[in-house]
C-alpha cells in the first residue's frame, strides 16, 4: 500500500487473512468506515473483538457476514 492515504486512515494488515487495506474508521469525515456497511449482528462482533486485536479487511468482514451464525 503505497499511495498516500487520507487523513485519519491508516495502512494496516487484516489480523485474520493478513492481507493489507486502508483503516478509516478513525477518518472525520461525514460517511462512516466501510466496516460500518456489514451487519454482522453482536453476538458475531463480540466474537471478532474477543479473536482480533485490531480492524479486519473488507473482504473477511464481507465473507464472515454471509456466513451463518453459529449458537453458542
Amino acid at each position: 500500500m503505497s499511495a498516500e492515504l487520507p487523513a485519519g486512515y491508516r495502512a494496516t494488515t487484516c489480523p485474520r487473512c493478513g492481507g493489507p487495506f486502508a483503516c478509516g474508521v478513525g477518518a472525520d469525515r461525514s460517511a462512516p468506515c466501510f466496516c460500518a456497511s456489514f451487519d454482522l449482528g453482536a453476538p458475531r462482533l463480540a466474537e471478532l473483538r474477543g479473536r482480533f486485536s485490531d480492524c479486519l479487511c473488507a473482504a473477511c468482514l464481507r465473507t464472515l457476514a454471509a456466513e451463518p451464525e453459529t449458537p453458542a
